[in-house]
């Protein structure tokens, strides 16, 4: 096991509490999210945490195939969709980069709170272009850490950027704006059809990306 999933999955215990307090944010970003969202799709929950987004929008799409390298989180994930009677969602232990992603399979792809914390977003953009299907929608908001925050949210991610940089917490998260996350989708082949910044103590980028066809 890696330094990373030990991480998430300690962190895991606590995950829905914690976020309780970004709940507008993620209201909001689920809202809008439905607005792209036909219950034909089927849909890869890149980055699925705990699952409470999955199983939010279950029954706006026909499938959700949700991963996380967390086992614990997964387990977690399992645990809300049972109770819950979801049946149209698989959570699977996994990474975007996994074999068993077959190319052109999926019509939405999410990433939501998380481009900030993986190594490398680029190559992540470019295999999240593969596996979406002509025409096909990324959907995904990111913490903006580099834009507008409260003074408290600010002295918090900075206690947590010295945890980063001693290595307490071994994942690298970035102090970004929403202008890098726009780059990001123009280089990842890409085009911006929808995008709204969402604020609650600190500021959220939502944004939908339309694959480009193949010229």
């Amino acid at each position: 096991m890696s330094k990373t999933e030990k991480f998430w999955d300690q962190a895991s215990k606590n995950y829905d509490k914690t976020e309780e307090r970004f709940e507008y944010i993620h209201h909001k970003t689920r809202e809008n999210t439905r607005k792209h969202l036909e219950i034909s799709n089927v849909v890869l929950d890149y980055g699925c945490g705990t699952g409470s987004t999955a199983c939010e929008i279950a029954n706006d799409v026909k499938e959700i195939y949700a991963i996380d390298i967390s086992s614990r989180m997964i387990a977690i994930s399992r645990e809300k969709a049972a109770e819950k009677n979801i049946e149209n969602v698989r959570f699977v232990e996994g990474d975007i980069f996994d074999e068993k992603l077959k190319k052109e399979s999926f019509d939405r792809i999410l990433a939501f709170n998380m481009l900030h914390t993986i190594p490398n977003p680029e190559n992540a953009l470019q295999r999240i272009n593969e596996l979406l299907k002509p025409d096909g929608l990324f959907i995904s908001t990111t913490p903006c850490l580099a834009d507008k925050m409260s003074f408290l949210i600010g002295l918090q991610i900075r206690l947590v950027q010295i945890m980063c940089k001693i290595g307490i917490i071994p994942v690298p998260i970035r102090r970004i704006k929403s202008s890098d996350i726009d780059r990001l989708i123009a280089k990842g082949n890409f085009q911006s059809i929808d995008s709204e910044k969402i604020y609650q103590g600190a500021s959220s980028y939502f944004i939908v990306a339309q694959k480009k066809s193949a010229q």
